[in-house]
């Protein structure tokens, strides 16, 4: 992606604007469905030149852009990459003086684009391969772009060509000041994103294809997810998650099945949920009088093997939608810097451009002295949060034990309650800081800052949410507390995550920015395309993947204690799934989203967990009354026990080390389309190096 800032004046012959009166250029609206002409920039190449131009991406101005400045910006957005452009399509708007830029691709800068994403598509013998530029001709529907990409795809492309734009050389930008001009190999996009030219970048919904794949998603009363056109309208990305929201609901039945049977047939399981929910002693039962403990250790046994098996299950099936979506040989380059990325200009060693560059020293030293600091300082907070909750615990137990009454029995809940807010107000703000914080150490490639930015928010999570059910476990060893805390946070942290996720931006939607937006069918174009950037934008699928995290966790470190929290993990995720599906079709912007082959370090956290929960399970039968007297009536010493407990965890450590060595991560079939893809990019490669030595 060679990008690079034209000169002040951006003149370029592919790449300028048809000559229009200043004020008055024709309507998006009449051009979408007709020839390239007046109004978009012109394209040099044949190819391109199409029947329809597609608005893909549009670009909202500061209220004080000035016309000169819109007027250069249209030209470098439409001017050839050889020249420093973009090499897209630029279409003003109503008028010259307007606050929005439509943008779309041509044919040429989408190939190309694709080849350097590596994407894979459909070849003429009905095979994925790597896409390949230069043999484009023999890629099935290589012609029509819309058919070729997904909408998802293109608009990713359209933003990969904004981001890539770099400064040849210093120089003034039209309209502004000389405090905001550019210096060599800065960032277009970002610098005027700083100096309030551009104020925002969004993909444009297609209304026709949104109320399709609405009806077909949430709408209904069908149970099976349009995945692929899920990932056709938003993006690998999304489709990914959703997927393993899919995946992972349908993978709770048999814990579901299981411990709705535990918890039917076990009187001592009966027992011990009845004293979670009241709060109060239940008479002693004989230890004989039913198959409690044996349903407590089937439970914990099962947790730990199914754990294993839903995410090796899971990496098989991630490979089959990576290939079927085109993302199983994604290219891994020397890109260009992020666009936050900032530094001294200099010549990367590597590479070999001029670009930006920061030294590995100052990062570390930042992320030493200023990150580790302030995330444990969060993580002090958690303790305090988890010190207070134990105080609140202790007062409310003695007012219990004083009063005796329904409303100290219903005032019982209430430090787990409290303490479930605080830990959710505390995550919110720390995603902020972490955000602040992975920016501050200033990574070069956005897979870097993005593993940066999950590997604190994964931290803290883990701690945030289960460091009080460990202390509970492990150091207090009050199993009815932890029983009575692992209900709380599985009823209440559902309901407010759906309050917050759903109730009020629908509230809020509705209510305060719907009125703003108001459309009719015969309104211009642009106004609807206004009305799409009033919306709030996505939040990402942060918030969404540690939910699951966490849900993943309760299931397998602590469902031995409460057999019901697979039954209501799965009812809340039968709703999840379409409030989620309703959020991103109804309630934020269309989010850019670029291509991925797997949930990336994501699935890794789940596997991490995957394997604490057979420590978590371990200890936790340990501390069953019923194991324990069969300990001492064996006359074992707490050494010995210590050794067993070592010994049963280890095997279950290599049980599922086993299993998951028998279960391979991918297909045997997708393993053969892999490698059948490297061999063809290996020979493709070849190829194009042959061709200037021949010549």
């Amino acid at each position: 992606m060679s990008k690079a800032g034209g000169d002040e004046g951006g003149d370029g012959g592919s790449g300028e604007t048809s000559q229009q009166p200043e004020d008055k250029v024709p309507a998006v609206s009449k051009l979408s469905g007709a020839a390239i002409g007046p109004g978009w920039t012109k394209v040099s190449c044949p190819c391109c030149v199409s029947e329809r131009v597609e608005p893909l991406v549009l670009v909202k101005l500061g209220g004080k852009v000035r016309p000169e400045t819109k007027r250069w910006l249209i030209r470098l957005i439409g001017a050839p990459q050889k020249d420093g452009g973009a090499a897209l399509l630029a279409h003003p708007g109503e008028d010259a003086s307007g606050d929005i830029i439509v943008v779309s691709a041509p044919r040429c800068t989408l190939l190309r684009a694709t080849e350097e994403l590596g994407l894979c598509k459909t070849y003429s013998n009905d095979n994925m391969e790597a896409f390949s530029y230069n043999d484009r001709d023999n890629f099935k529907d290589s012609d029509n772009m819309e058919v070729f990409l997904t909408l998802a795809e293109r608009q990713y492309i359209v933003k990969y060509e904004l981001d890539g734009l770099r400064a040849q050389r210093d120089l003034r930008v039209p309209g502004l000041s000389d405090s905001d001009a550019l210096q060599h190999r800065d960032n277009i996009w970002q610098k005027l994103g700083s100096a309030g030219v551009i104020v925002d970048t969004l993909p444009l919904h297609d209304p026709d294809k949104l109320k399709d794949l609405s009806e077909a998603w949430y709408s209904g009363n069908q149970l099976a997810q349009p995945l692929d056109s899920v990932n056709g309208y938003f993006g690998s990305s999304v489709a990914f998650y959703f997927s393993f929201l899919d995946f992972y609901t349908w993978s709770l039945l048999p814990p579901a099945i299981l411990g709705l049977t535990i918890a039917y047939f076990s009187g001592e399981v009966q027992k011990d949920m009845d004293k979670s929910v009241s709060g109060s002693q239940v008479e002693a039962v004989d230890s004989d009088s039913g198959p409690a403990v044996g349903g407590h250790m089937i439970q914990a046994v099962f947790s730990m093997i199914w754990s294993t098996v839903v995410m090796e299950m899971w990496k098989r099936r991630s490979a089959s939608l990576s290939y079927r979506w085109g993302t199983l040989h994604l290219a891994e380059r020397f890109a260009e810097p992020r666009p936050g990325f900032h530094g001294e200009v200099g010549v990367n060693p590597v590479t070999g451009r001029v670009e930006p560059l920061f030294p590995e020293w100052q990062r570390e030293l930042r992320m030493a002295l200023v990150s580790v600091p302030v995330v444990g300082l969060f993580l002090g907070m958690v303790v305090l949060g988890m010190l207070c909750f134990y105080w609140g615990e202790a007062q409310v137990k003695e007012l219990h034990q004083d009063w005796d009454s329904m409303l100290s029995q219903t005032l019982i809940y209430m430090p787990s309650v409290l303490h479930i807010v605080y830990t959710n107000m505390l995550a919110t703000v720390y995603k902020k800081v972490a955000q602040s914080l992975t920016e501050y150490e200033n990574h070069r490639e956005e897979s870097a800052f993005q593993n940066h930015l999950t590997a604190k928010v994964l931290v803290f999570t883990f701690f945030n949410y289960f460091a009080v059910l460990f202390h509970i476990a492990f150091f207090k060893q009050d199993v009815p507390l932890l029983r009575k805390r692992l209900a709380s946070l599985l009823i209440v942290t559902q309901l407010v995550n759906q309050v917050t996720e759903v109730v009020i931006p629908f509230l809020v939607d509705r209510f305060i920015s719907a009125p703003h937006r108001t459309e009719h069918k015969d309104d211009p174009q642009e106004d609807k395309f206004r009305n799409q950037s009033t919306l709030p934008a996505f939040p990402g699928l942060f918030a969404e993947y540690i939910e699951l995290l966490v849900q993943f966790g309760y299931l397998s470190l602590f469902s031995c204690v409460y057999p019901l929290t697979a039954v209501l993990l799965l009812i809340n995720n039968l709703t999840e799934i379409r409030s989620d599906a309703y959020k991103m079709c109804k309630l934020f912007r269309k989010p850019f989203s670029p291509p991925v082959a797997n949930m990336g370090v994501w699935q890794i956290a789940f596997e991490v967990l995957s394997f604490v929960s057979v420590v978590s399970n371990c200890w936790l039968l340990l501390l069953s009354p019923w194991l324990q007297a069969r300990f001492q009536e064996g006359g074992m010493s707490s050494t010995n026990i210590l050794l067993l407990a070592v010994l049963v965890e280890h095997v279950l450590i290599l049980v599922k080390v086993i299993l998951a060595v028998l279960i391979p991560d991918e297909p045997d079939w997708i393993r053969k389309k892999r490698e059948h893809i490297e061999y063809t990019s290996m020979q493709a490669l070849r190829q194009q190096k042959l061709q200037p030595e021949e010549s």
